[in-house]
């Protein structure tokens, strides 16, 4: 295959986050006390319901780190929460970088020591970032990896060698840089906030296990977000759409002007299929830094792919050429597409496509694919009826898994069980999931962040109707409504539910479910 085209050059094709919100802040607001619930309900939350532990499914990959079982580490871990939640949490956005590069000036620049590869986009970030790390790890590198929000345990944002890093390490690492976390919060005119301290964290713990490679999730947006101090070598941009519209813009032409901000100079960018006005925006970004460019649909893409038991089948046309027979243990046209963008972007870091012109060893493709796990998207935690946790929050995740759904599953009555964040645009998440949702129970989670549950349920009645809606404050009584209602539609009826709408709901009906 010929050299991948450099930014100027044209044939971009047309196409189709973490859960935070709460705009609209003074900056220098500390902690509102009205975050702090979400610590007491989910001691509640955990202890669970022996009700809805009943039918848990197997897994045999669930990397969702449990709470420590020593009593004294769980304690200090717990502390060491209060404390970095006793910052601005990752929902208050401050557009500078300052506090941050202060950080790594007096940490030695510890993000400098190792390669990256830093992921932007909307929707699907978390899902290509675990792929690219189960590729890279199968070809004998190690790996760090961070991604937000975090599902369960804070423990999981932070991966070394495909897991989430202990408990004690986390206590450690945070211990090890508080005195510096000090130092930069005492020449700053606000201190270090939630996000910045945990990216500091990652950065670090990298550094001293040391890793090969950084997986580095943005947290929102790219230019001015906190992991904006790496100068990734592939810069990838998944799907965007609109989000977070307060902070970013208003159309994905806009947004993108923020999330091309991890494009560097000699980059390479890898980008998933777009809309026209974000495509534009980032070939204009990758022309200003003289950035390599792959784009899906042209350079790379899906060839073809088929509904497998357990996943999905596909053929993947990477930069290098084809890879036949990839088995993909998720569902959905948009995982297919999301292993592509992962495909192209290890390509692209082992210089496929520009140095090398040939593909990687096809079966470590393949037994990288076949080992990816991501929680929490289109996960089947319950079986009779079938319980599936989806974390879509806006309406381009709920579209994508509503066309999941009707390819991957035979539900004929599904049932949702729906709490989003106030500020998500509610009715678009409804109005996807309208057509897939033989019902629906509205409640909340336990954070502050979740919409009013009488505003969700009259919401949900304008586009469902009275007759399909069902309202229950609690989520964990939400769970049992819905799984009830699954339940009365008789044991061969093809009934399941659905719960989603925010990372935060998944998380906790996970642990309900008996996922801890």
């Amino acid at each position: 295959m010929s050299d991948l085209p450099r930014s100027g050059e044209s044939g971009y094709d047309d196409a189709f986050d973490p859960d935070a919100d709460d705009a609209g802040r003074d900056l220098d607001d500390e902690r509102t006390a009205a975050d702090a619930p979400r610590e007491v309900d989910m001691a509640v939350i955990e202890a669970g319901s022996r009700t809805l532990r009943a039918g848990v499914a197997p897994s045999a990959a669930d990397d969702v780190p449990r709470r420590p079982e020593d009593p004294a580490v769980d304690r200090e871990l717990r502390e060491v929460e209060a404390e970095l939640l006793a910052r601005w949490p990752e929902t208050k956005l401050d557009p500078s970088l300052v506090r941050m590069q202060a950080m790594m000036d007096v940490l030695g620049e510890p993000q400098r020591g190792y390669p990256s590869i830093h992921i932007t986009g909307t929707n699907g970030k978390t899902s290509t970032a675990r792929m690219i790390e189960r590729l890279l790890l199968a070809f004998e590198l190690r790996v760090g990896r961070y991604t937000s929000p975090h599902v369960q345990a804070i423990t999981e944002r932070i991966s070394l060698d495909g897991a989430p890093i202990s408990a004690e390490r986390f206590i450690e690492t945070y211990r090890d840089l508080q005195p510096y976390v000090q130092m930069v919060d005492a020449s700053q005119e606000h201190r270090l906030s939630f996000f910045e301290v945990i990216t500091s964290m990652a950065y670090a713990a990298f550094a001293d296990a040391p890793v090969d490679v950084a997986v580095v999730e943005v947290g929102m947006g790219g230019s001015w977000d906190a992991t904006n101090v790496i100068d990734g070598q592939v810069a990838v941009v998944t799907p965007i759409a609109l989000d977070h519209t307060d902070r970013l813009g208003r159309t994905p032409g806009e947004i993108a002007v923020e999330k091309s901000g991890i494009v560097k100079k000699g980059s390479t960018a890898v980008l998933a299929r777009q809309p026209a006005d974000a495509a534009h925006t980032l070939l204009e970004r990758a022309v200003r830094e003289d950035a390599t460019v792959a784009r899906e649909g042209t350079e790379f893409g899906v060839v073809a792919r088929e509904v497998a038991v357990g996943g999905q089948l596909l053929t993947l046309r990477g930069l290098g050429g084809e890879y036949e027979q990839v088995f993909l243990p998720l569902y959905g046209e948009h995982q297919a597409q999301n292993a592509a963008v992962a495909l192209a972007a290890v390509e692209a870091f082992f210089g496929i496509g520009q140095v090398h012109q040939r593909t990687l060893d096809v079966d470590t493709v393949r037994s990288a694919f076949a080992a990816v796990t991501s929680p929490g998207r289109l996960e089947v935690v319950r079986r009779s009826p079938s319980v599936v946790l989806d974390a879509a929050h806006n309406p381009a995740g709920a579209q994508a898994t509503a066309a999941a759904i009707r390819e991957a599953f035979d539900f004929t009555h599904l049932v949702g069980v729906v709490s989003p964040s106030r500020d998500k645009d509610v009715r678009g998440l409804l109005e996807a999931f309208e057509p897939v949702l033989a019902e629906i129970v509205v409640t909340r989670n336990s954070t502050s962040r979740a919409m009013d549950v009488d505003e969700l349920a009259a919401l949900a009645v304008e586009v469902f109707g009275d007759e399909r809606v069902q309202v229950e404050p609690r989520l964990d009584d939400a769970l049992e409504a819905a799984i009830t209602l699954a339940e009365d539609e008789g044991a061969y009826a093809g009934a399941g539910v659905l719960v989603t709408g925010s990372v935060i709901t998944v998380g906790e009906a996970r642990l309900l479910l008996g996922r801890s």
